[in-house]
């Protein structure tokens, strides 16, 4: 198979762990220039040291979602590094579950503002170079979630929803501009997403269900590289995907 993604500057959010990690690793040993923006900035640069220590090309770049400077900042830095940005992944995502009845508005807050909010601040970041070089390809996450509401996982959901709407709304926009956009829905993926679960019984039950159904977080990263080395003519516009045994 050709490898289109060998030279593709690759911005990943969320890069210091679980999906993010997988991916930057994943696109790296393909060949791709990958620069990474997490609020870990010592794991960010010993991921960094790693990849550049396997012979890839890689920069680290301490970036928080919820903050749009930040953003623009990492994506600025790409391109001021490697003169161009081919695939902006906006990856970074919290998944704080809890039952409304139990009010956690700063759980909510939070939610809203990576899962939201840092995706259009990615989108936000990355167009104006799209447009200008005429081709891109902005990868958004949004999770089975996105597809099916569970009780005690509203909040949630509905942030992978409006990724889904955001994804496809900015699909028909960006059509003059050859850019591609793909959403990728994963389901149980070994991550530290649950971590970000602040109720201690909704945070044993979903390390219970992850312990039990969650896959590598390379099916995540082999996603991804499958929607960037499609031919520029194809638009891998949504990937759906969960463990075999998961039901949900």
């Amino acid at each position: 198979m050709e490898n289109r993604i060998q030279g593709k500057v690759v911005v990943i959010t969320g890069a210091s762990s679980g999906l993010g990690e997988a991916t930057a690793r994943h696109l790296s040993a393909q060949g791709a220039i990958v620069v990474l923006g997490a609020r870990r900035d010592a794991r960010l640069r010993a991921l960094v040291d790693d990849l550049k220590a396997q012979g890839g090309q890689a920069l680290a770049v301490k970036t928080d979602v919820t903050r749009y400077e930040d953003v623009k900042h990492l994506v600025d830095s790409a391109v001021e590094a490697y003169q161009r940005l081919d695939v902006m992944i906006n990856n970074a995502g919290l998944m704080p579950h809890s039952p409304l009845e139990r009010l956690k508005i700063e759980d909510w807050n939070r939610t809203i503002d990576v899962n939201i909010k840092g995706v259009l601040y990615g989108i936000a970041a990355a167009l104006p170079y799209m447009k200008a070089q005429k081709s891109g390809h902005i990868i958004n996450v949004s999770s089975v979630a996105g597809h099916k509401v569970r009780a005690g996982g509203v909040v949630y959901a509905a942030t992978k929803h409006a990724v889904r709407a955001l994804t496809e709304g900015l699909r028909q926009e960006v059509k003059p501009y050859n850019i591609r956009t793909t959403v990728i829905s994963p389901g149980a993926v070994d991550t530290e997403l649950p971590d970000s679960i602040t109720e201690p019984d909704v945070s044993a039950e979903m390390h219970q269900f992850y312990a039990t159904y969650a896959i590598p977080a390379d099916s995540f990263a082999r996603a991804v590289a499958y929607a960037i080395n499609e031919p520029e003519e194809v638009d891998v516009n949504e990937i759906l995907f969960r463990p075999t045994r998961q039901e949900l």
